[in-house]
This record gives C-alpha cells, structure tokens and sequence, in this order.
C-alpha cells in the first residue's frame, strides 16, 4: 500500500495538549508564537512526553496547516535505509530498487516534516541533513537532479543534545539549523496537577458507553502520586489497561496497584481479569497432560497463556493503528524490530510498515 501523508484536520491543536498546568501553559503559549512563523523548531523532553502531538499542534496553527504533516523516527529507521527514506531513490539505485521513490521531504512539500529522535541519527545523515537545509534541495540516491522542496522542519529528541554535541555525536551547526526556536516539554512527574485531566481525557477515549470506569478519590491520589517514568505515554497505556481489564466497574487502591505493579502477583491478577471480561471469551487452555504439567511444573500451561496474552494485544494494538507497524510498536512500548519479531513468531501478517 502506498505510504500517504498523515491528515492534522482534528487532531493537533493545542487544545489537544491535555491540562492547566504551569509549565503546559508556557509551551501553549511558545507554540503560539511560533507557529505562524517559518522557524524551525527543536522540541526536547523526556519520551513518552507528547512531543509528536505539539509538532502537530505547530503545524495545524501555522500557515501550513493545509498542507502534508509527515512524521519521521530517525531512531527507528535503519541506518542504511534512512537516506532513501529521506530524500527517495530511482529506480536501480541499489539492490532491491526496483521502482523510483520519492522521499519523505518531497511528500512533506508545502507542509512540515517532522523528524522524531534527530539526536539518534547518525554523523553522515546529519551532513547530508544539513546540506538539504542550506541549499532547499533534495537528491534522490541514485539520482543526479536537485528537487527544491519547501518544508517546514519541527524535529524532536529525548537526548541530552548539549552533551551530545561536546562528545561530538551531533553536529553543532545541525543544531543551530534545527532549534532556531526550541520548546522543552516537561516530564508528567513535572505537571503532576494535569494527571486528573489527563486520566480524564484518556477514559473519555477508551471506555466504551455503558461500560465507564469510575475512580476512587484514593485511587486519584494514587495515581496522582505516581512518579510516571513513562510520562503521558505510559498513563494512556494504563488507562486504556485498566479499560480492558475493567469495564464497567469503580478502580479503588488494589485495582490501581494492580495496574501499576509489574511483579508476578499482579501479572496473575491481570491475567484473572482479562479472563473474566474478555468480549468474546478467550479460548480455554489446551488440556493439561502429565507431559505438559510435567514440562511447565504445574497445571497452568504459563506459556500459552502468555502467548495468547501478546497475540491479542498485538492484534489490537495492529487494528487501532490502521496496520501501522512503527505506530502500532509505540502504542505498545516496542521497538519497532521487536514487534516484528513477536508478529512473526506469531504469523500476523504487515500489512503497513
């Protein structure tokens, strides 16, 4: 299937970056007053912080807004294949080029190009990024003539890029190209008054009518106090858990425990409850023998339950991103390569990388 521009219509703005506190109210107000203008715009902060989301939100607000916001994860592409990502190939250029292919720039023409985790691309893609920013112009590999593009840059990374420029891993004049306009997004733990608003937001998104979630004020505080490492990221993945393993029920202390605790006992009260409310039924396990308790030690077949626990949210989290293997990895925490591996293993096709 061809790989199509992502629409921004309803999706950015920044009413979509979920809360009042302070801080989020100073990269509202940045991003405002970036976003009319054509600067480009470095974004920092820790991952899973929503730094993708005030990308968008830059570009629906800019003059931009009717054109292509394309998004790019530097880190998540191959090092051998980023170029042609990038800038596209003719036909030949290399082993299994077997058409022409225009790169990501070209379909962000007239729009903006979003490159996540610039601080993992390598030193020679750096030099060649940097090229591209001065002259205006892309060359495909393989091929010998200039394409102007007109694209707008917003790049983003979770790396320390001071200290990558004085180890020499980034280029300082990459830098002063990316971020004549830096916005620093915090972590969660830094906004911790947006949780309520956010955990709000994110039932709103995952339970389904008639089957609505209803927090304890204990179990708010709980989750409130928690320190998020994952930051946004990792409280959507916990309330769209706790969607799936509790619908239609009021979350108090145990249950939130149980969603945030990743030892055994909680991976065996999550299995429990997935059991129990799994729309239609999971399948039941296959009959334990003598050879398969003696091989597991005990009556619970652990691996299957386990394989079928991946599956399904494998397959979910597929369905919800539209095929999408790099969004449908991010939805699930992954590297990108490592749900690859887990798809294959399980024989689920790709269907869009």
């Amino acid at each position: 299937m061809p790989w199509k521009p992502e629409p921004t219509e309803g999706l950015a703005s920044r009413a979509l970056l979920i809360g009042e506190s302070a801080s989020l109210r100073v990269v509202r107000r940045l991003i405002g007053q970036v976003a009319p203008t054509s600067a480009s715009v470095l974004i920092t902060g820790p991952s899973g912080s929503g730094k993708e989301m005030v990308a968008r939100a830059i570009h629906a607000e800019s003059t931009r807004a009717a054109g292509p916001f394309v998004a790019v994860n530097c880190g998540a592409i191959p090092r051998d294949l980023l170029e042609s990502e990038l800038f596209g190939h003719e036909k030949g250029a290399f082993t299994g080029a077997v058409t022409q292919m225009r790169g990501r720039f070209e379909d962000a023409n007239g729009g903006s190009l979003f490159l996540d985790e610039i601080g993992d691309m390598p030193a020679d893609m750096q030099v060649k990024l940097l090229r591209v920013l001065e002259e205006r112009c892309v060359t495909r590999v393989g091929g010998r003539a200039p394409i102007p593009v007109d694209v707008r840059i917003i790049s983003a990374t979770h790396r320390d890029i001071g200290t990558a420029i004085a180890d020499q891993r980034f280029r300082e004049d990459l830098y002063y190209r990316l971020a004549v306009f830096p916005v620093h997004l915090p972590s969660l733990a830094e906004r911790r008054d947006d949780v309520p608003l956010l955990i709000e937001h994110f039932l709103r998104l995952f339970t389904e009518p008639g089957r609505e979630i209803r927090l304890t004020p204990q179990a708010l505080d709980e989750l409130c106090a928690y320190r998020w490492p994952g930051n946004v990221r990792e409280l959507r993945n916990i309330i769209e858990r706790a969607a799936i393993l509790f619908p239609d029920s009021t979350i108090g202390v145990d249950e939130v425990a149980l969603l945030l605790r990743r030892a055994p006992s909680a991976q065996n009260g999550e299995r429990e409850a997935l059991w129990a409310n799994a729309t239609p039924p999971l399948p039941a396990p296959r009959p334990v023998t003598p050879e398969t308790e003696a091989a597991v030690g005990g009556p619970i077949d652990l691996k299957w339950l386990v394989a079928e626990f991946e599956h399904r949210h494998i397959v979910d989290a597929l369905r919800r991103c539209n095929g999408v293997v790099a969004d449908a990895a991010r939805h699930l925490s992954l590297q990108r390569t490592t749900l690859i591996e887990k798809m294959n293993k399980y024989g689920i096709p790709r269907s869009r990388s």
